[in-house]
């Protein structure tokens, strides 16, 4: 996964802050997420797609709901990306 996929799924306020949100309950269906957020099911469920997408969250059937999780793969390239940016930036400013 490129690490451009992954900033532009987290362009977006929205979509930051349900990752916020997976990362601190773990595991959540749309409803729950939509339940403590100012928007609807749909448009949760509408983020989750974009972030499944970019490789950020992973979906699990649990009976009739799906549950999505976190999956720290495609932040860790990001991460890396720019460790690496800051670690030439600060090269540069040495020089």
């Amino acid at each position: 996964m490129r690490s451009e996929h992954v900033f532009t799924a987290l362009g977006d306020a929205t979509r930051r802050e349900i990752v916020e949100a997976l990362a601190r309950r773990g595991p959540c269906t749309a409803t729950k997420l939509a339940s403590d957020m100012p928007i609807s099911r749909q448009a949760v469920a509408k983020h989750l797609t974009q972030l499944h997408r970019a490789r950020l969250v992973a979906p699990q059937r649990r009976g009739r709901e799906t549950h999505y999780q976190l999956t720290p793969e495609p932040f860790g390239a990001v991460i890396a990306w720019l460790e690496d940016v800051c670690a030439r930036s600060g090269r540069e400013h040495a020089a």
